[in-house]
């Protein structure tokens, strides 16, 4: 092969996350509607009959399906199956920061307005047990409380230490992981839900 072939071959190359065929793929909308004559935020929390986080608040959302068209569609399509959300009632529905999980997930992010009322939103049981909004206006004043996580690299019992420098003194980098917390009354709005909606406010901020 020459040099001539290879950057052809790698300028036709659409770069993504190394390795992100290994990773699952999400997508979550942060919906958007008009309450008592001022915006809302709507959060679901998670029917107990889900394996995954029972009880907890989040935004509407799930895998992204090989049907999917793209992300922003599959973010759609679980609003619409998980609020009774209806397509034409979508007037806006943009990109926000994705995010990589340390646990193996890519979750692509949406900000969306919904043109209907609070009543019109008809919760799917299975996945939701409750709907409730916030007002906008308390993120833009509160700020997230931000706590730590912190990790520790363990290699595996037969890990090669004698083919890298230092061997078994090998300076591993640790890191800690960032959760926040917002707190609603008797809600607790935290992790993934928490930082998408700070980073939210971070882009209205700006």
């Amino acid at each position: 092969m020459d040099a001539k072939t290879i950057f052809e071959t790698v300028k036709k190359h659409d770069p993504s996350v190394l390795g992100h065929e290994q990773f699952r793929k999400f997508a979550v909308l942060l919906p958007i509607i008009e309450k008592n004559g001022e915006l809302h935020v709507v959060f679901e929390v998670r029917s107990h009959q889900l394996r995954r986080q029972p009880g907890e608040i989040c935004f509407p959302g799930g895998k992204i399906d090989p049907e999917d068209p793209s992300a922003k569609q599959a973010a759609i399509r679980e609003t619409e199956e998980e609020l009774g959300v209806e397509s034409g009632q979508f007037t806006e529905v943009h990109p926000l920061d994705y995010l990589i999980s340390p646990f193996g997930m890519i979750v692509y992010t949406f900000a969306g307005y919904l043109n209907v009322t609070e009543d019109e939103l008809v919760r799917n049981p299975d996945e939701v047990r409750e709907v409730f909004t916030v007002p906008l206006s308390f993120f833009m004043e509160n700020g997230p409380r931000i706590h730590y996580v912190h990790f520790e690299a363990q290699p595996e019992a037969n890990f090669p230490f004698d083919l890298i420098p230092g061997g078994e003194e090998y300076n591993w980098r640790t890191r800690q992981l960032e959760e926040y917390f917002y707190i609603y009354g008797d809600k607790v709005i935290w992790g993934m839900t928490a930082r998408i909606i700070s980073h939210f406010v971070d882009i209205l901020k700006k």
